[in-house]
């Protein structure tokens, strides 16, 4: 299975271990980025191993996408966004949610203690 395969037929499989690494930190940060005309919050994990990286990115519309990035073996990076459907949404706490839109809303990153997320 190459990478396009895996990002648009088992994203929330890839979300669900994004979103366990990301709790099971002693802290859980959720950035603010932008490009041109496009805002999004993003929590993220590396495989540095692999030359991987997996990410969440939540845009100021609500909608919830998949991020992967890779090198290949030329070392060109490439990125794959795959949008969520309800059904990928339902891995990610709603605490989380919340917490990824506000970022987006508020234009600033957030810094939470994981257990903030089950209150």
């Amino acid at each position: 299975m190459n990478y396009e395969e895996l990002v648009k037929n088992h994203a929330g499989s890839m979300i669900e271990k994004l979103v366990n690494e990301v709790l099971s930190r002693d802290s859980i940060e959720i950035h603010f980025d932008f490009q041109d005309d496009e805002q999004w919050s993003v929590i993220s994990m590396h495989i540095y191993e692999e030359d991987k990286e997996i990410a969440l990115r939540v845009y100021a519309d609500k909608n919830y996408h998949l991020y992967f990035g890779y090198y290949d073996d030329e070392d060109e990076f490439h990125e794959l966004s795959q949008p969520l459907t309800e059904e990928d949404k339902k891995v990610i706490p709603k605490g989380l949610q919340k917490a990824m839109e506000k970022v987006v809303a508020d234009e600033q990153g957030l810094r939470l203690p994981p257990n903030f997320l089950s209150r």
